[in-house]
Parts: structure tokens; sequence; C-alpha cells
């Protein structure tokens, strides 16, 4: 039997683009991963073992989906490019583990999909290497989504790897760090040179660990407390009693209500929301809600 070589490995890349007349497609956001390193770092991260499910968002001509077929017990992929779907069928052929699907993953409901391939009780992660261009989406899909994940292990812009798990007080600390930080505990794993791609994307990666955890201070309505926390830092340099002003509008009793729900918060009106941290973030959004400026 012949030796199976590696779809990450370059040379094979290359003959696959070249037999296809493959070229990545900007619109969505392709680089093929050609580092083995790389794409076992990311499995080891997820820990995936044979009694895995994996879920797979974009996998290209799949390098990573191989890699994952390998250690899981069934991976579903979900790719957006019909040609890449042709693609699969041939490059993933030793595989019967996989089943790809043809579909944008923003339109796919998740747990219909996870109930019929995978069934009730199943241990479910997600694997991805994201496109850059709708990453967040994408993760506030996965994270919002009613699934008791395992882990999700996504590959994204490195800024914005950074941005998730920023302490406070930083320049990468803001909006989307605190979102995250609701719903999961993150972690950057591995940080990936562009170089690691064909072709090389401008700016180099990092695979980011996200592990699902309950909120220290539960709201009943996540969006509103994200509404509040969107507001605090809508002007990064200002101070929260400005942002908040700025929302909220600058009548006399609307200061008052702000005036209250800070104290009541135990929090400054001169600080910044940088300085801010998700449980004060939290207990300022119950405290708006108290006086009636939010829902």
């Amino acid at each position: 039997m012949a030796e199976i070589i590696d779809i990450a490995d370059p040379m094979r890349t290359q003959a696959i683009l070249n037999t296809y007349g493959l070229h990545a497609k900007k619109k969505f956001g392709q680089n093929f991963l050609t580092d083995l390193t790389v794409l076992h770092g990311i499995v080891d991260i997820a820990g995936i073992t044979d009694q895995d499910y994996v879920i797979e968002i974009g996998p290209g001509i799949g390098a990573l989906t191989e890699q994952l077929a390998r250690a899981a017990k069934k991976v579903v992929a979900f790719e957006i490019d019909t040609q890449m779907v042709d693609v699969l069928s041939e490059t993933l052929q030793p595989y019967d583990n996989v089943k790809v699907i043809n579909g944008d993953i923003l339109d796919i409901n998740l747990p219909e999909v996870i109930r019929a391939e995978f069934g009730e009780e199943a241990h479910v992660k997600v694997v991805a290497n994201l496109p850059y261009y709708i990453t967040t989406p994408i993760l506030m899909q996965l994270l919002r989504t009613n699934i008791a994940w395992d882990n999700i292990v996504v590959m994204m812009q490195r800024e914005v790897a950074e941005r998730l798990n920023a302490e406070v007080g930083t320049k990468a600390y803001g909006v989307l760090t605190l979102i995250i930080q609701y719903f999961a505990q993150a972690e950057l794993a591995i940080e990936v040179s562009a170089a690691s791609f064909n072709p090389a994307p401008n700016v180099d990666s990092a695979v980011v660990k996200l592990t699902p955890l309950s909120p220290e201070l539960v709201v009943a309505q996540p969006e509103r407390l994200f509404g509040v926390i969107k507001g605090s830092f809508s002007h990064r340099r200002k101070s929260l009693w400005n942002n908040m002003l700025q929302t909220y509008g600058k009548e006399a009793v609307t200061k008052e209500k702000i005036t209250k729900a800070l104290d009541q918060a135990n929090i400054a009106p001169s600080i910044r929301a940088e300085r801010l941290d998700l449980k004060q973030l939290t207990a300022l959004y119950l405290a708006l809600k108290s006086q009636g400026l939010t829902q």
C-alpha cells in the first residue's frame, strides 16, 4: 500500500492546488496551512481522542481535517466554498469518519446538526482555522449557541488573539475581551508565522483555546450587558462618566441616575472603562438597570 503523504506537506499542498487549478480566494479568507508541527499542536491542545466528535469550520483542502480524522471518532466540517467541497471528496477519501457539509457556518443550525450526526450525549469540540474577516461573528455564534462544548480551539489573526485574553488596563483589552470572558476562559496557545501558509497572509496568526465556563455573575439578557460594555468603551480615552452621558443623555435627571448607578456599583466616574473588569462592568449594568437606564 502506497504511503499517504499528508495534505499539509508543502509539496502535496501545491500539487493539489495545481491539480484542481485552485487559488486562495480573498472573499473566503483562504490560506492553506502547510506546517505539520502547528497542525499536530492544534490537535494536542484540543485534546482530541477517539471518543471525541469534532466540528471543523473552513477545512479548505483538508490539511487540518486529516489530522483531526486520525485522532477523533468523527469530524463534521463546514465548507462554504463549493469548489473546495469537490476537492475534499478526493483528498479526504481515505477517511470514513469525516462528513463535509457545504454551507455557511453562520447560517447552520448547529444543535440540529450535532443531534443528527453525533447524538444527544456526544462530547463535542470545535477546531478551526477561522477566516480572519469573520472571526468575531463565528466566535460569538459558537459561544452563544446552546451547546455544551468541551472546548473551542481556533486559529485567528494574532492581533485578535491577543485581544481575547488581554489583561485589564492593557492596550489590547476591550469589548471583545470582556464578551469572550463572559462565556469562556481564553488561552493563547500557539503563535503561528505567516510563513506557515500557502500563500502567506500579511499578518502572523495564533491559536487560541477557549474553555467554556459559567459567568461569575449571570444576567438574564447578556446582550443588554454587552451593550453597556460597548457604551463604556465608545470613546476609549474618555472617562466612564463622559461615555455614560453620551450613551444615555445629559439631562439633569439622567445625570442623577448615572451618578446613583456608579455609586451603587462602587465605581469612580473619572475612571476609564479599560480599568474595569467584567465583574465591575456587570455590577454597573445591574445598577443602571435598577435606575431604569437599561433593560
